[in-house]
């Protein structure tokens, strides 16, 4: 009896694939840079504490991740390298902040003028809006908000540590015009620090796309999302990144979502399958029921349009998928049975189902499939 027999639904972290992805990183990184695992909305899907601990034993060199709370629960586990927190932080945070290590952003002049309001003496890295028109001061903002972080009056300069930009296509090879345009600009921006007295501060541009695709743009760290968990962030990405660069590097999906049969049935011709009876049978099948649904993260948007693997084979889903259920053909005669392992994403036998091929089905993301896997399904390292 294996350690997932009590489970109805589990998801897998393979170790050997983590330890590849990062070699893979670390391989086309100057010795300086620092390589930032980012690990916000769950480590996307996989596991925020499971998967951070495990990045943090195979020598990432810190971590970025959306809120105070969840750098608060990696500090809580132990770790100890450097955490930045991305996305804003309000006030009532700032303590936690302090009191846990954690580096915050500041991108616009209402967060700075609050952070300095407050006496907050964390340190904090400033994001610069180069063209993608979210987070981050503009250039032309830049001068007032250096004469305000160089105030001795409000005592924040020390705690300045960091400069960054996120960029809007660097995945995108049709827009390579663009974002050499935002590396430019972020040259910029970094002059005037440099020029306000910052010679040291970190400076960092690149996430997935733009470490892969933009050499240029490594600086002193980068921001590795995607592709520490093994995606691409788009195909044309991959086919640029090994014809531009001459390189094919492998990268290597790490997570598996497995579930078990609950309960089996025979169906005939004329059967009418799951809530508003949305899928007819068309001839005599067996039917698995899985205990899996929307709220564990199986898209209803799959509604008789997935497929999930179990022994091997691939099974259909039938009619709707509902909250904690769903339902799947198999042809007659296949050996199926209550307890039989299924495969939702991972490999089966022969047969392998990415998110990326839910998300094709779906019009969506990979990126959105795994997030929405629900947080509170436990997962393994294997």
């Amino acid at each position: 009896m294996d350690k997932f027999h009590k489970y109805k639904t589990w998801i897998e972290i393979d170790k050997k694939a983590v330890v590849s992805n990062v070699k893979t990183f670390k391989s086309i990184l100057k010795p300086k840079t620092k390589l930032f695992s980012v690990v916000k909305s769950n480590a996307y899907g996989h596991g925020l504490v499971l998967f951070s601990g495990l990045a943090d034993k195979l020598g990432v060199d810190g971590f970025c991740v959306d809120s105070v709370i969840e750098g608060c629960k990696l500090r809580a586990v132990g770790i100890k390298k450097p955490i930045l927190c991305l996305g804003p932080t309000l006030p009532g945070l700032f303590e936690d902040a302090i009191n846990n290590k954690i580096i915050l952003t500041i991108s616009n002049m209402e967060a700075l003028v609050a952070f300095v309001k407050e006496k907050v003496l964390a340190d904090f890295h400033i994001k610069i809006d180069t063209g993608m028109h979210r987070q981050g001061f503009y250039l032309v903002d830049l001068p007032k908000a250096l004469k305000i972080i160089n105030n001795p009056r409000f005592g924040i300069k020390n705690h300045l540590k960091g400069i960054y930009t996120h960029f809007a296509a660097a995945k995108d090879v049709t827009y390579s015009g663009y974002t050499i345009r935002q590396l430019e600009k972020f040259k910029e921006a970094n002059s005037l620090f440099r020029k306000a007295g910052f010679k040291n501060l970190m400076r960092h541009a690149a996430a997935t796309g733009g470490t892969m695709l933009y050499p240029q743009s490594h600086f002193d760290a980068v921001r590795v999302g995607a592709g520490l968990y093994g995606f691409w962030p788009t195909k044309e990405a991959q086919i640029q990144h090994q014809l531009v660069l001459n390189k094919k590097l492998s990268l290597k999906p790490i997570l598996s979502w497995r579930s078990v049969v609950s309960e089996v049935k025979d169906l005939v011709l004329g059967d009418l399958v799951g809530y508003d009876l949305t899928e007819e049978v068309t001839k005599p099948i067996i039917a698995a029921i899985i205990p899996i649904g929307y709220w564990h993260g199986f898209p209803r948007a799959l509604s008789s349009r997935g497929r999930v693997l179990i022994n091997g084979l691939s099974a259909k889903v039938l009619g709707r998928v509902s909250m904690d259920l769903m339902t799947v053909a198999l042809p007659l005669g296949s050996k199926v049975k209550m307890g039989d392992r299924v495969t939702l994403i991972g490999q089966n036998g022969k047969e392998t189902i990415r998110a990326d091929d839910l998300a094709e089905i779906t019009n969506s993301i990979s990126y959105e499939i795994i997030t929405r896997l629900n947080p509170l399904i436990k997962r393994f390292i294997v």
